[in-house]
């Protein structure tokens, strides 16, 4: 049920060009403890044509941002990221570990099982410049599949 709402809520907020390029899945925020003042949003985005996503924001947070985790030598660095490429008909996982959206200066905390606004800023290949606004769920860990897929 919960999953039919949020897909409602994703189609309906997004703009018509985009609704019909760009496709995001299992959106979620890590879920945050009093005194938290960061924490990581993940998702799936499918770009039908080549695009970028070139911004993230949320009332949520007073920063958010496109950041990289990557391994050099035994250290993992993390470092914000101006852009991510979003080439066509492939699916780009913004995951724990790897690229994803960081908020930062947290607002309050986020209890498992309230949503966050957040908006995604893309350009497309001509330059032609364009949004999706979601309402994600907060969650303590990744959605599984299977509860993804439970219906009652």
């Amino acid at each position: 049920m919960k999953l039919n709402l949020l897909t409602a809520t994703l189609l309906l907020s997004c703009s018509a060009l985009y609704a019909q390029t760009v496709e995001v899945k299992d959106a979620w925020v890590r879920a945050t403890v009093p005194g938290q003042m960061g924490t990581g949003a993940f998702m799936k985005i499918t770009a039908r044509e080549g695009t970028r996503l070139v911004g993230v924001s949320s009332p949520a947070a007073g920063v958010a941002e496109l950041h990289e985790m990557k391994m050099e030598g035994d250290i993992m660095r993390m470092r914000a990221l101006p852009i991510l490429d979003l080439p066509a008909g492939k699916t780009v996982e913004l995951k724990a570990g790897g690229n994803h959206v960081m908020m930062m200066d947290l607002k309050q905390p986020l209890p498992k099982g309230s949503s966050v606004p957040m908006t995604l800023r893309f350009k497309d290949a001509k330059g032609k410049e364009s949004k999706i606004e979601l309402v994600v769920p907060v969650n303590a860990v990744a959605p599984s599949v299977d509860a993804a897929m439970h219906k009652h």
